[in-house]
This record gives structure tokens, C-alpha cells and sequence, in this order.
């Protein structure tokens, strides 16, 4: 995958950064909606999510492995 790709979230993570209780609703929140990918960190994509809190996409983003995404065709 590369930044631009879109992508559909499959499924939350089983295991998230601890502290912010937040952090799984907003996963949950994500599971079946398409996001482009915005940033690639080792094995990690950026996903800009703020739209599912009815924010810009920009003001929220998630880390989510590749495995818990399907890359969509171009025409989707």
C-alpha cells in the first residue's frame, strides 16, 4: 500500500495503545468506512478519520496495521 491508496477498515486491532479510553470507540467507529492512507510508518497506515466525529478529516487520525484493511480498487 502507499499514501493515496484508499482503504476500507476490516476490524479494530485487539490490541491498542492503553490510556486514552477513546481510542476503541473511535476504532469502532471506523470499521467499514473508507479513509485514504495519508501516512506510512513501519508497518503502520495513517488513516485521517476526524470525519466519523463530524470534524475535518484532518483533525483525527488513526495507526492501524495492514492486516486489519482491504486495499479498494481505483474506482471505488
Amino acid at each position: 500500500m502507499k499514501i493515496g491508496d484508499k482503504v476500507r477498515v476490516l476490524e479494530v486491532p485487539p490490541v491498542l495503545p492503553e490510556g486514552e479510553l477513546r481510542t476503541r470507540a473511535l476504532f469502532e467507529q471506523c470499521v467499514g468506512r473508507i479513509f485514504p492512507v495519508v501516512g506510512i510508518q513501519n508497518n503502520l497506515l495513517e488513516l485521517e478519520v476526524g470525519e466519523v466525529l463530524g470534524k475535518a478529516p484532518y483533525m483525527d487520525s488513526i495507526w492501524i496495521e495492514p492486516e486489519f484493511v482491504v486495499l479498494l480498487e481505483e474506482s471505488v
